[in-house]
């Protein structure tokens, strides 16, 4: 099929793949939803949902590419996401590889739209619709569950970082009826100055530590930030760490589970 991508111009891709590379956490876990995980040979480092993508050859990191191994599982198409893996998907399409790269979505209905995508790529848009429409009526019953409150949201990246109006997750919470007390920063992700944030008045700490078999260890470290930032007795969930940061179909049920935690700590506060 001929297509058109607004950065690599005019792409000519197959048709019908049947070996897939995605090298997109957000992207692995849609395709084994659809129906096609068959199709994949191959994965990131990254993408270990769901837990039958651990039988796919690792062929990258995030951002950086194994050649050797990507040329011996000889795909048909390669899938990617921006804008973190731009330079990936630049270097994949001027080595010839048949590319498509998803956008990070704005807000979780992108999150649908990409599906819809994969779906017409893959020729399994039926499922895609299916499958969406299912996530979407979840989505929408928990509009307003959170209205009112004042949220704090901070990813653990090797450092923290917070979310501006940009992030899908500040969308998110305007979904569930919940202030973003950064909302008004144009910047979708940036680095906190941490001394401002009880200026903003939240009412709800929310910490998405780094991803570790280990959630005791988990919450020795968020408690440990509360204690050191002079935070303790402020109701505050953690999550498992990569779920609210993600943006493949799975998100709408992290959103489901976090939501209900966030109104239990704002009831019972820690």
């Amino acid at each position: 099929m001929k297509v058109r991508h607004d950065v690599l111009g005019d792409l000519e891709l197959p048709d019908d793949p049947q070996r897939i590379v995605s090298l997109a956490p957000n992207v692995t876990e849609a395709l084994f939803a659809l129906g096609a995980g068959e199709r994949l040979v191959g994965r990131s480092a990254f993408c270990w949902r769901p837990d039958a993508a651990a039988r796919l050859p690792v062929l990258s990191s995030y951002t950086k590419i194994r050649w050797e191994l990507l040329h011996q599982v000889r795909p048909d198409l390669v899938f990617t996401t921006t804008p973190v893996q731009g330079e990936a998907t630049r270097a994949l399409h001027e080595r010839g590889f048949a590319v498509w790269p998803l956008p990070l979505p704005g807000s979780p209905w992108g999150i649908l739209e990409n599906l819809a995508t994969l779906g017409a790529f893959l020729g399994l848009a039926e499922a895609a619709a299916d499958l969406g429409s299912g996530l979407a009526a979840r989505y929408g019953a928990m509009a307003g569950r959170l209205r009112g409150l004042r949220v704090y949201l901070e990813y653990d990246l090797g450092g923290p970082i917070t979310i501006g109006r940009g992030a899908f997750m500040s969308a998110a919470l305007a979904h569930l009826g919940a202030i973003n007390v950064f909302g008004d920063r144009p910047e979708a992700y940036f680095e906190p100055e941490i001394g401002a944030v009880l200026d903003r008045a939240p009412d709800l700490l929310v910490f998405e530590p780094k991803r570790v078999q280990n959630r005791e260890a988990q919450l020795r470290v968020v408690e440990k930030k509360l204690e050191a930032r002079g935070w303790r007795g402020r109701p505050w969930v953690a999550t498992r760490g990569d779920e609210l940061a993600h943006f493949g179909p799975g998100f709408f049920g992290y959103l489901e589970t976090w939501t209900e935690a966030m109104l239990k700590a704002v009831e019972e506060p820690a």
